[in-house]
């Protein structure tokens, strides 16, 4: 029998699994996810962005949106709804993940994408993450006819510090793609599980003389932390989840958005803010550039071209580099600054909106 685990991400989701039959010792596959590219192009990928288009009746050709799996609701999800929605923003949804956990809207109603024009049917955050798991169930069905999600044994990753309700709706989306057995797991407690699997035969060393751990889980539009208190026991470490932190709204969401305010900075356009359909795609780029001057085998520098509208003597394209080391300036000491231990978080009086 198989296990499979879905992470439902802000940004991102994918799916992984293991063969239950060969023991705890079981390799995790991960499973590549097919999806519309561009129209008419399908392609498997690793990764699924939680993104979601919804398209007028005629905006695109009929054949262009083909699946391998049937499908009715001429939804678009995956990397062309993240392609499609920086040119047409007004009709992409979006980090639905982020909005089942704001506890200022009506997480049921149909409120996606937010402040869009009348013309456009809206989802509510439940049916915009019930539409993603839907597309990861036909995936997998698609890929193995004979062990379809809906009977398979389901682990569906979800922020620890989720509240109830966000928990209890993200059931409601996961039985509204078809999903009945399947469990609740909190990602920083799947990343120790992960810790723990890698050192299955030498946990006791691994944690000896640690008394506290904590695990930082930095998401698409989360950031989890998980504080465990690891204490000794006959049958070796006994661990105990005592803490979590409350950071529901901030992710590799703001990091890309820091980069793209970093840019707009830069490009001189004499006190005007880019409009929607400039920035939309510079977020995009920003998002690009992040992964890659952070990554493995980074550059030294990225390119960005970007297309300004405005007056005819801003009007045009600009090119501009953004270095390795101003990216690692903007993320990782704007987001992970270096303090003393005895440093406690400035707290500022908040004035007028926010």
């Amino acid at each position: 029998m198989s296990i499979v685990g879905i992470d439902l991400g802000t940004t991102h989701c994918a799916i992984a699994w293991v063969d239950a039959s060969e023991g705890p010792g079981a390799k995790v596959v991960d499973f590549p996810i097919p999806q519309l590219v561009r129209p008419g192009e399908v392609m498997a990928r690793a990764l699924l962005p939680s993104c979601i288009y919804l398209a007028s009746e005629h905006e695109l050709p009929e054949q262009s949106l083909c699946l391998p799996w049937p499908d009715s609701t001429r939804t678009i999800v995956g990397e062309l709804a993240r392609w499609r929605g920086a040119q047409v923003p007004g009709r992409l949804v979006s980090s639905a993940k982020s909005w089942l956990c704001h506890s200022g809207v009506d997480r049921s109603e149909a409120i996606l994408p937010w402040a869009a024009s009348d013309d456009v049917v809206k989802l509510s955050p439940v049916d915009a993450s019930a539409r993603l798991l839907s597309h990861l169930t036909s995936a997998w069905g698609h890929a193995h006819p004979n062990a379809p999600l809906s009977e398979s044994e389901v682990v569906i990753t979800v922020p620890a510090s989720f509240d109830e309700v966000a928990r209890s709706l993200t059931v409601s989306a996961a039985r509204k793609a078809g999903l009945e057995k399947f469990t609740l797991l909190e990602e920083p407690q799947a990343a120790f599980y992960d810790f723990s699997a890698h050192h299955r035969d030498d946990l006791a060393e691994a944690l000896r003389g640690v008394r506290l751990v904590l695990v930082v889980d930095v998401g698409g539009g989360t950031t989890d932390l998980t504080l465990i208190q690891v204490a000794s026991s006959p049958q070796g470490p006994a661990l105990r989840r005592i803490a979590v932190g409350d950071h529901l709204m901030l992710g590799g969401d703001n990091m890309d958005a820091a980069l793209a305010h970093r840019i707009e900075q830069r490009l001189s356009l004499g006190g005007r803010r880019l409009g929607i359909r400039e920035w939309n795609p510079l977020l995009q780029s920003s998002r690009v550039a992040k992964e890659s001057l952070l990554g493995a085998d980074a550059p030294e520098q990225y390119h960005f071209s970007i297309a300004t509208e405005g007056s005819q003597l801003l009007k045009g394209s600009r090119s501009i580099e953004l270095t390795r080391t101003e990216a690692e300036q903007v993320v990782l000491d704007g987001f992970f600054p270096l303090v003393g231990p005895g440093e406690v978080p400035q707290r500022r009086d908040r004035m007028a909106l926010q």
